[in-house]
């Protein structure tokens, strides 16, 4: 089928309202926006309430019912669509950012968009900041620039201009999640893809208030049939969005409790009042009944005018707590009789300053169908020439079948939408496992855990990482990286484990490991270290450990040596010290002599007990000299003097020379006592000559 020519890009636009959906179709050529086709239809239930979708498969009928009928009008498939979210639960952050440049440059489209850009930013993180309802997720809808600012000083347009620094004031739109997801799903079940998504009162401001008369003090009222849409304007700028959630359908309810009809027939009777003295209608009874539509206004008046008092305080507040200078009014539950008259009054203004705005503001709006131009298709028009505002600063992508509204910088990645929906850093990147600390010798360690698999990342189906390029209506899928195994170690594993401990065995250097003591219990290499265990790696064996580790079994009657003085099992033994057992040992000479001396003391005993028996009494005998406390030898042929006993032996002379007995010299050590081999245990006496060295 050939197509309509048209020239330009082809934009859909779709207003999917309470009452109604009215899709349009469209291309701007020139100033001109030219209106190819626009189809309404309306909800065959109430499928809608309040601007928020209620019955997603219902509205999503209605949808591809109106997108078959475009596209039979224009001869060609509809795969995008421009929609617009009512400001039901709506927020608004204004925020105010600055750049600096390094010096007078002049400002390009690129850094404007840059600057808009951060401002949206910060007032998303201001949003963040703010809201209180943690369990209810936000979605960013729209913004609009309030002012911009030169050097500090305000400025309509920034570009061509050279600058320092720029800045500019923002109001950016949030709706609740579950509002602009319902929006998606429906728009998703009619076969179409969002190409950009809006806030009703901002694409009706688009039409309604031209940017010559956002000089003035101007409110637009925009009221549908579940919300009644509002924005300020004053010095050439959008001030301020909000919304009051009660419009023509509170209208309808209200005539169909009065006329016992259902709510569609309420409908018709609201309509018809505005064009017809008598309304027919039957109701549910099956009885015909008539109303005028003067009693249609006297049984709507009290709620038009508690509608319009609550219009015109919401946009007092909006405004400063003060009146604006005029109202233009559209959307179709405006159009009730009195309506407008009553938000004036309420205002304080002149009536003829609250009007509906139609035909007036489509003077550059050029239809090719037979339309007749009012109220009704500001916001269906409004929705498509938003597009052309929006559609080079957003694009629309998939998150983990999250629709996410993200603005587009021509290097987006995964990373920037992960960003966007706040998915967990730790999530991307491989996570450790838990780490492992403990000390060794005093000083502090840690074992990091190891590293688990990196995030699973696929773009419309295909493997991808987080530094992948994605663009508008990609289908992003992350799974979260996962953690890896706690760290975990062994005494093994720790570089003191094989520094080795050498000391000299019967004069033959033997190798050992070193042990570790853990929380004061000696372990194994083998041992699991835990989390803050107090690791010592000892520096000494003891001679039974030496003895095990060369499997040697130590006779009991062995003499044990350490560094040639006498020891035992337990012992310590350090680095390069000698230990030393064996059977002939100077110990087991000194123990001979010992014996020696006891068998002579013995056998002295037994001769002098006999001489007792047969010998004369003693005669007393004078009085024995004091014994003495000290002695002079002559020890390697220099004169030494012993003193603090009443006896001395061999032995004690070891205490009065110079001799290194700690580390075996030579084939062993030679002790003599006036020219002969000495024992370790006789005594000596003054004058005695003893020699003591090592023999080579």
């Amino acid at each position: 089928m050939e197509g309509k020519r048209y020239t330009g890009q082809l934009v859909f636009g779709l207003d999917i309202g309470t009452r109604s959906i009215v899709g349009t179709v469209g291309y701007k050529s020139g100033d001109q926006f030219i209106v190819m086709a626009q189809r309404m239809k309306e909800h065959e239930t109430r499928a809608m309430l309040d601007g928020q979708i209620h019955d997603i498969q219902k509205v999503g009928e209605t949808i591809k019912a109106v997108k078959e009928q475009l596209e039979e009008a224009v001869s060609r498939k509809l795969s995008q669509v421009c929609i617009a979210a009512a400001g039901r639960v709506l927020r608004t952050v204004t925020t105010h950012v600055e750049y600096p440049f390094t010096g007078d440059r002049e400002v390009d489209q690129e850094d404007i968009y840059g600057l808009v850009s951060a401002g949206v930013e910060e007032a998303y993180q201001e949003f963040l900041e703010e809201k209180n309802e943690e369990d209810i997720k936000f979605y960013c809808v729209g913004h609009s620039v309030v002012r911009y600012y030169l050097n500090g000083y305000p400025m309509g347009n920034l570009e061509g201009h050279k600058a320092r620094t720029i800045g500019v004031d923002l109001i950016a739109t949030f709706l609740p999640d579950d509002v602009v997801d319902g929006l998606y799903k429906a728009v998703e079940l009619a076969g179409l893809s969002v190409s950009s998504l809006t806030l009703e009162p901002i694409a009706a401001i688009q039409l309604a208030i031209p940017e010559r008369f956002r000089m003035l003090n101007i409110a637009l009222l925009d009221v549908g049939a579940g919300t009644s849409d509002i924005s300020i304007t004053n010095d050439g700028c959008i001030l301020a969005y909000g919304m009051i959630p009660v419009a023509g359908d509170a209208l309808t309810e209200e005539i169909a409790r009065h006329c016992l009809v259902d709510f569609a027939t309420a409908e018709q009777i609201k309509r018809d009042a505005g064009e017809k003295e008598t309304i027919s209608y039957t109701d549910i009874m099956f009885l015909p009944q008539t109303i005028t539509s003067k009693e249609v206004r006297q049984i709507t008046a009290n709620l038009i005018e508690d509608m319009a008092k609550r219009a015109a305080e919401k946009i007092k507040e909006l405004n400063g707590d003060k009146a604006v200078s005029a109202v233009f009014v559209v959307g179709g539950g405006g159009k009730m009789p009195g309506y407008t008259d009553a938000i004036a009054d309420q205002l304080g203004i002149a009536r003829e300053r609250v009007a509906l705005r139609g035909e007036e503001v489509m003077q550059q709006i050029v239809f090719e169908e037979e339309v007749k131009k009012d109220s009704l298709l500001v916001t269906p028009i409004g929705i498509c020439l938003n597009f052309y505002e929006q559609s080079n600063n957003f694009i629309f992508v998939s998150f983990n079948d999250s629709r996410i509204k993200i603005y587009d910088n021509s290097r987006l990645t995964v990373a920037d939408a992960a960003m966007q929906v706040q998915f967990p850093n730790d999530g991307l990147f491989p996570r450790r496992g838990k780490e492992l600390t403990f000390t060794v010798d005093g000083k502090q360690r840690m074992v990091r855990g190891q590293l688990g698999e990196a995030a699973q990342i696929t773009i419309n189906g295909e493997p991808a990482d987080i530094h992948a390029s994605i663009h508008a209506n990609d289908i992003i899928k992350v799974t979260e990286s996962t953690e890896g195994e706690a760290a975990h170690a062994t005494i093994g594993s720790l570089p003191e484990s094989t520094q080795i401990l050498s000391v000299f065995v019967n004069d033959k250097k033997v190798e050992v490991p070193r042990f570790a003591s853990v929380n004061g219990t000696l372990q194994s290499n083998y041992y699991e270290i835990q989390e803050g265990d107090k690791i010592e790696i000892l520096n000494y064996y003891t001679v039974g450990q030496i003895a095990e580790f060369m499997d040697v079994m130590l006779d009991p009657h062995m003499n044990l040596y350490v560094n040639h003085m006498l020891a035992d099992r337990n012992t310590p033994v350090y680095e390069n010290f000698s230990v030393l057992w064996t059977l002939e040992t100077l110990q087991t000479d000194i123990e001979e002599v010992e014996e020696e001396e006891w068998e002579q003391e013995g056998n002295a005993s037994e001769e002098s007990a006999l001489e007792e028996k047969t010998k004369e009494p003693a005669k007393p005998q004078e009085q024995a000299p004091e014994e003495t406390d000290s002695i002079q030898l002559i020890v390697n042929h220099k004169p030494v003097t012993l003193k603090g006993k009443k006896e001395f032996v061999y032995v004690d002379v070891f205490e009065a020379i110079d001799i290194d007995l700690s580390r075996l010299r030579g084939k062993g050590i030679v002790t003599t006592l006036n020219g002969r081999r000495a024992q370790y245990m006789e005594p000596i006496h003054t004058g005695d000559v003893i020699e003591v060295y090592w023999q080579s």
